[in-house]
């Protein structure tokens, strides 16, 4: 086989809450080393990591998701006074009451006065916490000018609340502002829908947590990518043993998104697709005029595709809430996890050694079996 020479990297970020602290370490690991990306597609606090990303810069990349993960944990800055299991475990619920009763600095506080109180059929009405700080912060951050220039592209998802149809903001194909990215990650019934151009919108992680469907249905056809695709939330996990684990296990489950179902359709259908293409020189010309082998070849290709699992796995002291716990010392927890996997990754001989795949689909996960006295 043919070693790996020019790629296009895509960035794939999964939505999540305080876990997207891991999408910004992966990400300062990945641009040490010289991979940055030509496309980031994200989903809910994804969205907010890619915006960051492709919204600036590299230089600047960084230090804005460092600038914007110390804002939104900043509430909660000294560290737990011990580390073991149980004493972690109410670390993080205190710090995850604390920001379900307060907010998160630059990101959303409680709706005043409550929604209860708000006219029917506004937004206020239907959602707990008000989010136009993270509208302030987005335009801080993040220079929506650069970002959509299409130097680095830039998607996300978010669904239709009134037709539950997942859509793609796109800068291919659109003009986006601080109002796309805040609608990707508006999740009911905690924050507000968001309009744009008269449709309101919800978190895409309602329909699907992860936008890796649409990077490998619209990547790029005719080109060799790899895709480093940054999970929170892993379908793998232990059996429940209380009704706090229920419920941590059943939001694992449903916010993974079937990722693996995914890339193994996906394997199975790039094959076909560059099978196709290697036919082509062999059909005779009566069947190459024909209407069938027309519509083929549209969907033929020779792109060979890497696809890096890179997926945060939950601590062994983690809660159902830890989607919401915006502590500092957590958030810098899941920052260094994410550092940590993606040097692994790097370093792994499946890594160094790979070539170009002649199915044209190869998918790694170099860090699912690293033994860690914090992880399952």
């Amino acid at each position: 086989m043919a070693k790996v020479t020019a790629e296009k990297n895509v960035l794939v970020l999964q939505g999540g809450g305080a876990l997207g602290a891991y999408q910004a370490g992966a990400y300062e690991k990945l641009s040490a080393a010289g991979l940055e990306p030509q496309w980031v597609a994200g989903i809910s606090i994804g969205a907010i990591n890619a915006a960051i990303i492709a919204g600036n810069p590299p230089e600047r990349r960084v230090p804005h998701l460092r600038k914007f993960w110390d804002t939104v944990s900043s509430r909660l800055t000294w560290p737990p006074l011990a580390t073991d299991r149980n004493s972690r475990k109410l670390f993080n619920e205190t710090s995850a009451a604390l920001v379900a009763s307060t907010g998160a600095p630059g990101f959303f506080e409680p709706r005043v006065p409550p929604a209860i109180f708000m006219p029917p059929g506004t937004v206020e009405a239907i959602s707990l916490y008000d989010t136009s700080l993270l509208k302030a912060t987005l335009l801080d951050l993040v220079d929506f000018d650069l970002l959509n220039t299409g130097k680095t592209r830039f998607s996300v998802g978010a669904v239709e609340v009134a037709t539950g149809n997942l859509k793609y903001f796109d800068t291919a194909h659109h003009e986006i502002g601080p109002e796309h990215v805040m609608a990707s990650g508006a999740l009911p019934p905690g924050f507000p829908p968001v309009e744009i151009d008269g449709t309101l919108y919800w978190d895409g992680g309602i329909v699907s947590n992860t936008p890796l469907q649409y990077v490998l249905d619209g990547g790029f056809p005719q080109q060799d990518v790899c895709i480093f695709q940054i999970d929170l939330f892993s379908a793998r996990g232990t059996i429940p043993q209380t009704l706090f684990d229920v419920q941590e296990r059943e939001k694992e489950i449903r916010y993974s998104s079937r990722t693996r179902l995914n890339t193994d359709y996906f394997k199975l259908i790039q094959s076909m697709r560059r099978a196709v293409r290697r036919l082509d020189g062999h059909i005779p010309d009566e069947i190459k005029s024909t209407f069938d082998w027309k519509v083929l070849t549209t969907f033929s290709c020779n792109s060979a595709v890497t696809i890096v699992h890179l997926i945060h796995r939950r601590a062994v002291y983690a809660t159902q809430s830890n989607d919401y716990e915006f502590s500092r010392y957590t958030v810098n927890e899941h920052w260094r996890s994410g550092c940590d996997d993606v040097e692994r990754t790097l370093n792994h001989p499946s890594w160094i050694n790979r070539e170009r795949p002649k199915d044209g689909v190869l998918v790694l996960d170099c860090t699912k079996d690293t033994p860690s006295e914090t992880q399952i």
